[in-house]
């Protein structure tokens, strides 16, 4: 439970902390959370760490949600350890790193598709977790349309997103308390 809880608000607490660290200001709604965390940032410990304590989250919420099948805490747990990745592979001063690319695509992938493969183990609330599924792939697929269109709502698309994936393993585990 405490590691599903601690998942979002390190993630939202750590942006909204680096934000205000960055001198000249930060635009959430362009600018995205790897920025946050990029070689040159101001601070960028800040997000780095609440990345990786994001990431360990996931691993250990992963881990204690026994009455999840399998597959889905894998999907989970290599969510986790690909945000942790991308601690390791922070962006550079400038452009894009191939390497953080790839780190995050793996995260965002494992995390949106994890409450997919749940099931039928997914019990109380199949119904839920199909939604979830189809919210976070919906989620996902917006964020890969302002990435590849280098849209103006990249920022916000990354943290509507990078949010619910943080929120979702806190419902599964209120969902599997019940059961």
């Amino acid at each position: 439970m405490l590691s599903s809880a601690c998942a979002p608000v390190l993630l939202i607490g750590g942006w909204r902390l680096a934000a205000a660290r960055q001198p000249g200001g930060f635009d959430p709604v362009s600018q995205t959370i790897s920025a946050l965390a990029a070689r040159g940032a101001a601070d960028r410990w800040i997000m780095s760490t609440a990345l990786a304590g994001v990431g360990v989250c996931h691993a250990i919420t992963a881990a204690g949600l026994v009455p999840v099948a399998v597959p889905a805490r894998l999907l989970l747990a290599t969510g986790g350890a690909a945000t942790v990745a991308l601690t390791v592979l922070p962006l550079p001063v400038t452009g894009d790193s191939p390497a953080h690319v790839a780190a995050a695509s793996v995260a965002f992938s494992a995390l949106s598709l994890w409450p997919a493969s749940a099931g039928r183990d997914a019990k109380p609330g199949r119904g839920l977790w199909r939604s979830a599924a189809a919210g976070l792939l919906g989620l996902l697929g917006w964020f890969g349309i302002e990435y590849l269109a280098e849209g103006s709502r990249l920022g916000l698309s990354e943290r509507v997103l990078a949010g619910a994936q943080a929120l979702w393993p806190l419902a599964a585990v209120l969902l599997a308390r019940r059961r």
